[in-house]
């Protein structure tokens, strides 16, 4: 097994390389692993304090300068490594051979819900088996089968579509004014419709599909999951996630037999008659399939335009720029994704001893990216607790790198891109008009109510 260590290269990117061999190197002649203080790892493990963010925020920033890569210890949680940098994030992701996605959890679970979730699969850390619980050769395998729906030259074709779908929901906004609530009257509809018209379901069971893909990322939130006592129960949290995944495959398996009998242009088809070594795909990995095109380009998608709304309202200067320089929403769409990062974390496990940021990492250990800090890296963005459009910087806001790149990354653009065009072209003015919350999640999360203001042209 190699022995790696990050070194700086010539860009302010780390570069992993090949320097010790295994057990060779360590100052001292012990290897570091040092803890995580014990208050910001109950916060890094807390659903609220995702949703209060002050405190996890300056948490974070105190890890990046003081001990950016160090290991949690919680009597809930299997231990695991915390990055918090974005040069560390970014190169471990892309780092595919080393850092696996599919050998244990892919998102922070306690330890009573793993258990639970391996003892309703016989063993698998995965309630379902998507891109992301993938490694090769398999995920290049199952990516391939739907590559081409979400390539930037697929999804621009989409535009005349996917604009008529905003318009419409921008004058179901206007009828709302002068106030309404952006995150449940129209962000958390807007791209679900999008994704419903491309899967070809059908727009009738809109109200359907809403629930189950708000409940598969919102469980951990009392109000928008399964309830209070299974927010705070990880064994029952899990049963309720496999309940909610058999309601999933209660739709999309008639769906997808459907499909196959009677195919039609529609990414529902792709899915159901793609092949995977000369096979037919099998029905729960179909499933799986559906389940992530749906939930998390709907979650992700309508997170970072309800954040980037509520920014603007923040900041009248940036809303009159944007509105008055039409040039400058596609950088609106990248800083409203760097702001809101609806993606908080992926876990990811080490194929082999290692060291990182200093950190001996041994084979098999469970870490975690985080992207709710890479994204407010002092080093990566000038002055990134504040929202601006004219950033002078080359990073990205961390949203997958590598082969785990997020598939319909062109289309979360695209649509985001519509509907700040058509937003701002009607919008004259918009302010806060009552208290905003987010949601309260340790993986995917974003506001999940913003009362606003209006006036339309």
């Amino acid at each position: 097994m190699a022995v790696v260590t990050p070194q700086r290269s010539k860009g302010s990117f780390i570069a992993m390389q090949p320097l010790l061999q295994p057990g060779v190197g360590h100052i001292g002649g012990a290897p570091a692993r040092e803890t995580i203080p014990e208050r910001l790892a109950r916060l890094i493990a807390s659903p609220k304090a995702y949703a209060r963010q002050k405190s996890l925020l300056a948490g974070l920033r105190w890890l990046r300068t003081n001990l950016p890569v160090g290991r949690v210890e919680s009597a809930d949680f299997d231990p695991f490594w915390l990055v918090t940098r974005h040069a560390d994030v970014s190169d471990v992701i892309r780092r595919h051979d080393l850092f696996h996605s599919g050998e244990r959890a892919h998102t922070l679970v306690p330890r009573a819900s793993d258990d639970m979730a391996r003892a309703m699969t016989g063993g698998s850390p995965h309630p379902i088996r998507t891109l992301v619980h993938m490694d090769e050769p398999d995920h290049s395998k199952y990516r391939a089968i739907t590559q081409s729906w979400f390539t930037q030259q697929r999804v621009t074709s989409l535009e005349d579509r996917i604009r008529t779908i905003a318009r419409a929901s921008i004058e179901r906004m206007a009828q709302h004014g002068p106030t309404c609530d952006f995150v449940r009257d129209v962000a958390i509809h807007y791209p679900l419709k999008v994704l419903m018209e491309i899967l070809g379901v059908p727009q009738s069971d809109e109200k359907r599909m809403l629930k189950l893909t708000q409940e598969l990322f919102a469980s951990e939130d009392a109000e928008l999951g399964y309830g209070e006592s299974a927010a705070g129960d990880p064994a029952r949290h899990a049963q309720e996630l496999f309940r909610l995944l058999g309601e999933f495959q209660a739709y999309f398996v008639p769906l997808m037999e459907r499909r196959r009998h009677q195919p039609k242009d529609d990414l529902a088809s792709v899915i159901a008659n793609a092949r995977i070594d000369g096979k037919p795909i099998d029905h729960f990995e179909a499933v799986s399939y559906y389940v992530i095109v749906a939930a998390a380009g709907h979650d992700t998608t309508s997170s970072s335009i309800s954040g980037g709304l509520w920014a603007l309202c923040e900041n009248p200067g940036e809303f009159r720029k944007a509105k008055d320089d039409p040039g400058l929403i596609p950088r609106l769409v990248e800083e409203s994704v760097r702001w809101t990062t609806p993606v908080h974390h992926v876990m990811r496990t080490a194929t082999a001893n290692l060291e990182l940021s200093g950190q001996s990492v041994a084979r098999g250990d469970w870490i975690m990216l985080n992207y709710l800090s890479a994204n407010r890296d002092e080093a990566a963005f000038n002055e990134p607790d504040r929202f601006r459009l004219r950033r002078n910087t080359s990073r990205s806001a961390l949203f997958g790198q590598g082969v785990h790149t997020c598939l319909g990354q062109h289309l979360a653009r695209l649509e985001m891109r519509i509907f700040f065009e058509e937003l701002l072209a009607r919008l004259a003015s918009v302010e806060i008009a009552g208290a905003p919350r987010r949601s309260a999640s340790i993986f995917i999360g974003g506001p999940k109510t913003l009362p606003i203001r209006f006036k339309m042209h």
